[in-house]
């Protein structure tokens, strides 16, 4: 019986609706067998169409038939179990549209699980098997599953393609050498695996080593994710601080104005109260001397007027009159222009100084990695208008052309004073603040200094010089020589000499960088270091008739 068992096909004594062996084995109307649970749940689910039908026929029944268990079949199927017959494969194990088909399978075909590039066929786990035991087929190549199998016969031979033909880079057989590629460069296909798999693993390191230079990019980009996120949060936390107190400041002020004013009318409006008060007793009092006066000239008595009239007469001094002195009507208006000045001064600061800030914030450049620009135009991307500060520049600098051409003159001009103004060296600043990347050109004649410094440096004395302090950076240019000074330190830089110098500024990257340019660009001198302030323009003229313009 166990032999017999052997033979017959699993799938006999399996329930379709599970694809497992028989439990509690039924049997319906139309003699397909299912296990008793299965078949219930399937109708159970057509219960309110009342019409029951088979899962394979489809065959429909009514009323629902009665199921009784199968003696005769569920003894059978335990007897099979006993010979070590199993269940169907699950439905997993069966090759789908997209696996790779057992080739020796019959009926549905199962997933094949290698694949042998000798035999040039697929197995699933039992078709394999032979592979593993039989002496000849042990020395076999199996691979993972492939439906490229066919493509490894040459298709004008239809023999297995082991050799490679390095001329025209493609696999071939034993027999192309003979005729369509006799006389290339032909290997074994496995030594060409070598060669290419050496390659390969060069490529993959290069491959490895990129992914883990790209990990650290990433890795410094995430840092600096959180670096901006706290820079911001906490730069906003500080600002509306700061601001705050601005706004405290200003509305104490304004308080203490407000109550100076009361203070100060409460007690004028008293002086004035007390002597209106005066007056008007004094007036009282002189109605009724003219009342008086008024009632001895009606007196017919002669003797009587004449001895009444010099008591009557007499007029005391009024002592309030001569103190009032009448102004024009202007008593608190001064405070308002004191403050409306005020107000204008804070106007200009907060509007000059907002524009650095915003421009502090704009220029924020998170991408570390972004090239530096090469070409002329590349440059002119950055291009930035600068004007000169009449403010800083030296009496003996004339200004001109919308303040972005200044000149040498022998004659003092009538700037007015200010703390801001140079006065040993005949220097001039911007007005614009310069942060992130700029890029200016000037138009230079004679001696002359084209310059980058701190709003800080000094105004005063020979350290006011630019690059002669650690606050400024100078390219010093003259018809025979050009240098570059800073902190006192200066460097030789040799040509091409042109009227017109470019200047670069990586404010974050801390790079200046000063061009000659004449048609094309040459780079002069190029710093490296660390700006911890916003940068100025700044030029020096020298010699008369020396003067720089702004491009």
């Amino acid at each position: 019986m166990a032999k017999k068992g052997d033979q017959l096909d699993r799938e006999t004594f399996s329930c379709s609706i599970c694809v497992d062996l028989l439990k509690d084995p039924v049997t319906i109307p139309c003699g397909h067998s299912y296990c008793m649970n299965c078949i219930k749940s399937f109708w159970d689910g057509e219960d309110q169409k009342g019409i029951y039908s088979c899962p394979q026929c489809r065959k429909t029944f009514t009323p629902r038939p009665v199921l009784e268990k199968s003696t005769m079949l569920a003894a059978l199927v335990e007897q099979l179990k006993k010979t070590g017959l199993q269940a169907a494969p699950a439905d997993h194990c069966y090759a789908g549209p997209e696996d790779v088909a057992c080739d020796f399978c019959s009926g549905r075909k199962l997933k094949a699980i290698k694949s042998c590039l000798f035999c040039l066929a697929s197995y699933c786990e039992k078709h394999l098997q032979p592979h593993y035991v039989v002496a000849p087929l042990k020395k076999h190549k199996l691979v993972e599953p492939s439906k490229n199998l066919q493509e490894n016969i040459c298709s004008r031979h239809d023999e297995v393609m082991k050799m490679f033909c390095r001329t025209d880079q493609k696999c071939i057989c034993y027999l192309c050498p003979v005729d369509e590629h006799k006389g290339h460069d032909t290997v074994s296909a496995a030594a060409e695996r070598t060669e290419r798999q050496r390659e390969l693993e060069v490529s993959r390191q290069e491959i490895q080593q990129r992914i883990q230079d790209r990990e650290k990019d990433v890795k410094l980009l995430q840092q600096e994710v959180e670096a901006i996120n706290h820079s911001a949060d906490k730069t906003v936390e500080d600002s509306e601080k700061i601001f705050t107190e601005l706004i405290r400041l200003i509305q104490k002020r304004s308080s203490d104005v407000k109550q100076q004013i009361r203070s100060q009318q409460e007690t004028e409006m008293s002086g004035v109260k007390e002597l209106q008060k005066k007056l008007e007793q004094e007036i009282t009092e002189l109605k009724r001397k003219d009342a008086e006066l008024k009632q001895l000239s009606h007196t017919e008595d002669h003797n009587q007027f004449l001895h009444n009239y010099p008591s009557l007469s007499a007029l005391s001094e009024s002592t309030h009159s001569s103190s009032i002195n009448i102004r024009p009507l202007r008593y608190f208006e001064d405070v308002t222009a004191a403050v409306s000045e005020l107000r204008d001064k804070l106007q200009d600061i907060l509007t000059d100084r907002w524009t650095n800030i915003s421009l502090t914030v704009t220029d924020v450049d998170v991408l570390l990695s972004q090239p530096e620009p090469k070409s002329r135009a590349e440059f002119l991307k950055y291009s930035c208008e600068i004007t000169l500060d009449p403010n800083t520049a030296h009496t003996l600098l004339l200004l001109s052309e919308g303040n972005r051409k200044v000149t040498f003159i022998k004659q003092h001009q009538s700037y007015s004073s200010h703390p801001e103004r140079f006065t040993k060296y005949c220097q001039v600043l911007s007005r614009e603040s310069l942060t992130g990347r700029c890029y200016w050109e000037v138009k230079i004649k004679r001696d002359v200094s084209v310059a980058v410094a701190y709003k800080n440096i000094s105004r005063k004395g020979d350290e006011s010089g630019f690059g002669c302090n650690d606050k400024s950076w100078s390219l010093h240019y003259n018809q025979k020589s050009c240098k570059f000074y800073n902190n006192s330190i200066s460097t030789s830089i040799s040509g091409p000499w042109s009227s017109r110098v470019g200047v670069y500024l990586n404010h974050r990257a801390g790079i200046l960088s000063f061009y000659s340019i004449s048609g094309a660009m040459t780079l002069l001198h190029r710093v490296q270091t660390t700006f911890t302030q916003p940068l100025y323009a700044g030029v020096g003229i020298y010699s008369d008739p020396g003067s720089v313009k702004f491009c």
